[in-house]
């Protein structure tokens, strides 16, 4: 799809999602705006037609949504999702409904008619004002890519056309806030040496305790690091914890794909208390899928995966609990869960690691991730709008 501006040449509709078959039209409508990218990789269909499917994903259970496609002369032209969170609405209470999924051609009068029918639908249900994207929230993709075209989205994170940005910010969009995606060579030794001392000082306490994942206990370990991620990122801007259907769902997503080695859980006398994840990056392994999964590209995934092994990583989630922030003992945790993680990554043989997302409002864990050898690469914004 050219990103020269599309000139109009027939009358655009839009249609509401309403069945499997639409379910399936609606996540293809990203092949045809990014078919001259070489960046973007299309998401597996099994795993996205899941995520859109009610009844197999936990996030949306008790929410309101709906999605979109709409078409310009019979051709998919672009398409979009809003949902009325209840989870963000407990937690936050601002009446704040959000869009996602969105996806157009470069084409002013196709982006005000997605964006508008998601704020009637939103405006309709009592909400006062519009953020995202969240596809479907916070703890799923978000952001809307404003820097960083030219490489492609690492595992569970959003790809985007340069023109989104002033597209949605012709429609009075404001940015709500940025965040960050790091690029990072893993290297032994990227501790500095004053602070490499002060880690094993602190941790050289008997009451610290650090271990991997057991595979034995791999479930109830996914979900004792997400009650530590709902307690460690509970005062984060646009915080929503996960629920414990979400946990355990979690958990069953991620059990093929996972290296024990690739998971941290610290102890402090006794007390889970910090944990980080590192998932091995699918994006690189499907790349050449097309979105399809069978029947046979399983195989070669299971290869790619197992034999060949996959030469990057995300690392998407790291959490210390609320009353070890900024103690010795907290610090300590976070540098040594990244040395453990970034050991497991070399002997994986990664070559380059995305640590992702960082809000623009956690100044002290960018500076910690830079002065590692992290490099700002990607920026992703959440926008808003009074309805």
């Amino acid at each position: 799809m050219s990103e020269a501006a599309a000139a109009p040449t027939a009358p655009i509709e839009i249609f509401p999602v309403s069945s499997p078959q639409d379910r399936r039209a609606f996540m293809r409508v990203a092949a045809e705006i990014y078919a001259d990218d070489p960046a973007w990789i299309a998401p597996l269909e099994f795993e996205l037609g899941q995520r859109l499917d009610p009844a197999k994903n936990p996030g949306l259970k008790g929410a309101e949504h709906q999605l979109w496609i709409a078409y310009r002369d019979g051709a998919p032209a672009g398409r979009i999702a809003a949902i009325v969170n209840p989870l963000h609405l407990e937690r936050h209470k601002d009446e704040t409904g959000h869009f996602g999924f969105l996806e157009s051609i470069n084409d002013a009068s196709v982006f005000q008619l997605l964006i508008e029918t998601a704020e009637a639908w939103l405006k309709a249900r009592g909400m006062k004002k519009i953020a995202g994207p969240y596809s479907f929230s916070v703890n799923e993709e978000c952001g809307m890519l404003i820097d960083g075209f030219d490489t492609s989205p690492y595992i569970m994170m959003p790809h985007g056309r340069p023109y989104y940005q002033s597209q949605i910010e012709a429609l009075k969009y404001s940015k709500a806030m940025d965040m960050y995606a790091l690029s990072y060579k893993p290297v032994h030794d990227f501790i500095p040496d004053r602070r490499k001392r002060f880690v094993n000082k602190i941790l050289s306490n008997p009451k610290v305790t650090i271990r991997n994942l057991n595979p034995k206990t791999f479930v109830e370990d996914i979900k004792l690091s997400i009650d530590i991620y709902n307690d460690a990122w509970s005062r984060n801007w646009g915080f929503v914890p996960f629920t414990d259907e979400q946990a355990q769902h979690m958990a069953e997503e991620l059990r093929p794909m996972m290296d024990p080695n690739y998971v941290a859980i610290c102890y402090f006398d006794g007390e889970p208390t910090a944990f980080g994840i590192v998932l091995p990056n699918i994006n690189e392994a499907i790349a050449d899928f097309g979105g399809k999964l069978f029947p046979f590209n399983w195989a070669r995934l299971l290869w790619r995966l197992k034999v060949k092994g996959i030469k990057s990583s995300r690392m998407p989630l790291m959490g210390v609990r609320r009353k070890l922030h900024a103690k010795p003992v907290g610090v300590a945790f976070a540098y040594k869960i990244i040395d453990m993680v970034n050991d497991a990554n070399i002997n994986a043989g990664v070559v380059m690691t995305e640590l992702s997302w960082i809000l623009e409002s956690n100044p002290s864990m960018l500076n910690m991730l830079t002065e590692m050898g992290g490099k700002i690469y990607k920026t992703y914004r959440i926008y808003e709008k009074a309805l």
